[in-house]
């Protein structure tokens, strides 16, 4: 057997110690919020946001005014309801939900006036989109299914009263629609065999036109981005003949572009629009923060205002029609969400909220922004929270999922709860990540557990130098992309990291590609370029040698891993093979399952259920503080399936939860 330099460290629990910080709870951090999200109905008169009942987030619906009148409209009892929105006449909650994480989000209606609830897709195995809604079109919306074909959505118009549905066009080869203001489909993507793209034109006789070509290295940063009501232009952001995505207005009848906005450093990011015109009045930038600018005086006071008040990063939730009230998310780092209503014509900011006001009255630690030089001079950001300590701390190396996302800066559970036990934790925008220019994306092509990954040791080795921790005390965990970087950098470089957690990560890219959901079809060409194709035996050779499966036998350090049975994206064979794998060859790793879960972990009980053992995997790896388990299994579905045994404190709290 190999050695498994595991130890025999104990839990240990400093919560009163006189030079430490209290511990927070994992369910302060982790359970359910006491509210989230704020979102003001068309007239501004309502207001929705989810908070628990029964122990489950549930929409609740009051007046704009009283927020403490407010009561629960919708009673799921097992899934937290997370999509949810009114309808355009304000008169209907409408909200998405699907079964077990299989992510085949179906669309329900509650009629607020009567509170009856109406399933408007009742289908099988099917994924709703919603495709659009419009302010001048109050009785109707357009959504696409997949009932017909799982891999494409067909447009449908959906009308709202009576439920009945009307298809406008199939959805055969098409990524997707965009919609005026009359809600009349104007534009299609097509999918190219060669990982391209044309945008259509869609004539009224059913006929189509090319309006552009979107070329592969562009296709995941360009995109129409609306029609304005009444106009004959479409805004676009774009990086076809530039790197980052400019903001674009596209002629719809000769295709020609005119500059609004651009950035050398990232891409075009959000815009903010009038509510009742689409019209474009101010645009984001994140490069290393989030950064707001007005194209006009429409917003411009009310930038200032925010940027000025909010004292930290702020985003704009919800508008009424006449575009006086807003709704507004503050995020200060240290301090837990809030959010607020904002009065244009006032310019008055009144709180409704925090979404843990629990965590108040704990220590959360500042997140550091910087940019640092990968080996090669490439120029990544990253975000570092350090504990309440002095000297080098353990370092936990955080890696976001996709890979065709980004860590961005602000309040992070994930870097407040591991700061707060004592350890360092980095996060790197490695090559691939979205949001800085289609170059970016394009070093990453074909570099899984190549340059990405070095990217992620470049970042260790900056902080390292920097006196923010040592080279024998860094662990590496993540979801998803960050699960696959989490074996590679334990399969692919076995002595670096003192351990790892995966979650939901994948082990085997080739069969990874097999397993995806049929409706990722429209993508499907652009993953397999940018990863290795499977139906060439290049392809195949390069996804093998990218795998951590393949060096599964190398893995020396401890590894937990967590996996949703109903994962649509990574598989569960994922976890599987790399577990048989591993304990093929004796080595010991401790696999955790949810059989109610899909891609991560929704519900409460198994999210706090898993931080529970991974904070004691970590703090036997990395002698950190640590919570015992406690009551944190309760109400959770998980079944360790291997390597209870490796995790202090773990058998015992599965017997003492009659969990196996």
């Amino acid at each position: 057997m190999k050695k498994l330099l595991l130890g025999s460290v104990f839990f240990v629990s400093l919560a009163h110690a006189a030079d430490q910080p209290p511990l927070i709870p994992r369910q302060v951090l982790f359970g359910n919020p006491s509210r989230a999200g704020a979102m003001l109905s068309p007239d501004g008169t309502k207001l929705a946001f989810s908070a628990p009942v029964g122990g489950v987030m549930n929409v609740w619906l009051g007046p704009a005014g009283d927020i403490s009148a407010a009561k629960p409209i919708t009673h799921e009892t097992d899934r937290p309801l997370r999509i949810f929105f009114f309808s355009p006449d304000g008169s209907r909650m409408l909200y998405m939900q699907d079964k077990g994480g299989s992510e085949n989000f179906l669309l329900h209606g509650i009629d607020l006036a009567s509170g009856k609830v109406t399933d408007y897709t009742p289908f099988k195995d099917t994924r709703v989109e919603i495709e659009a809604e419009s302010p001048i079109v109050k009785d109707a919306i357009l959504i696409g299914l997949n009932n017909r074909d799982p891999h494409w959505h067909d447009l449908y118009r959906l009308e709202l009263a009576s439920g009945k549905l009307t298809m406008l066009r199939k959805g055969d080869g098409l990524a997707g629609f965009v919609v005026d203001f009359n809600l009349v489909p104007r534009l299609a993507q097509q999918v190219n065999p060669d990982g391209s793209y044309t945008i259509l034109k869609l004539l009224p006789d059913g006929k189509t036109a090319k309006l552009l070509d979107i070329p592969f290295e562009d296709g995941l940063t360009t995109s129409i981005a609306g029609i304005p009501k009444g106009a004959d232009f479409a805004y676009i952001i774009d990086s076809r003949g530039r790197d980052t995505a400019a903001l674009e207005k596209i002629d719809l009848a000769t295709g020609k572009e005119t500059l609004i906005a651009a950035d050398p450093r990232a891409d075009i990011g959000g815009v903010l629009t009038d509510p009742m015109t689409g019209t474009v009045h101010a645009y984001a930038v994140e490069y290393l923060k989030t950064r707001w600018t007005p194209l006009d005086d429409t917003y411009r006071a009310d930038i200032d205002f925010l940027d000025k008040t909010a004292q930290g990063q702020w985003s704009v939730i919800s508008q009424t029609d006449d575009d006086r009230l807003w709704t507004v998310a503050i995020d200060k780092v240290t301090e837990p969400a809030a959010f607020y209503l904002y009065d244009r014509q006032k310019k008055q900011l009144t709180k409704l909220f925090t979404a843990r006001p629990e965590l108040e009255k704990y220590k959360l630690l500042p997140m550091e922004a910087f940019t640092f030089p990968a080996r090669d001079g490439k120029l990544l950001t990253a975000y570092l929270t350090r504990p309440d300590t002095k000297g080098p701390a353990p370092l936990v190396l955080a890696v976001h999922g996709g890979p065709w996302s980004r860590d961005s800066y602000g309040y992070d559970p994930e870097h407040q709860w591991l700061a707060n036990r004592g350890y360092a934790v980095l996060s790197v925008n490695y090559r691939g990540s979205t949001g800085f220019g289609k170059a970016f994306i394009a070093a990453g092509d074909k570099q899984w557990g190549r340059a990405m990954e070095d990217d992620l040791l470049d970042g260790v080795s900056w902080v390292i130098q920097h006196g923010v921790t040592t080279a024998d005390q860094v662990a590496i965990t993540g979801g998803s992309y960050g699960g696959y970087a989490t074996l590679a950098g334990l399969s692919m470089h076995p002595t670096t990291f003192a351990c790892g957690v995966d979650i939901v990560g994948p082990s085997n890219l080739f069969t990874l590609l097999q397993t995806i959901p049929p409706y990722w079809k429209s993508g499907y060409e652009q993953m397999v370029q940018r990863m290795g194709d499977p139906s060439t035996a290049a392809g195949r050779e390069l996804l093998k040698a990218e795998s951590p499966l393949t060096y599964a036998d190398q893995i020396v350090r401890p590894l937990l891993i967590g996996q949703g049975a109903n994962d649509p994206r990574v598989n569960k064979r994922e976890s599987d093979q790399i577990v048989a794998a591993m304990r093929a060859k004796h080595v010991p790793v401790t696999y955790v399952l949810y059989p109610d879960e899909g891609h991560g972990f929704a519900r409460p009980e198994n999210r706090t259920s898993f931080n529970a053992i991974e904070e004691g995997f970590l703090a036997a790896c990395l002698h950190g503080r640590a919570q015992p388990i406690g009551e944190d299994f309760k109400g959770s579905s998980l079944e360790v399936l291997s390597g209870a045994d490796y995790v202090p404190g773990l058998k015992a709290a599965l017997e003492t939860h009659g969990k196996h």
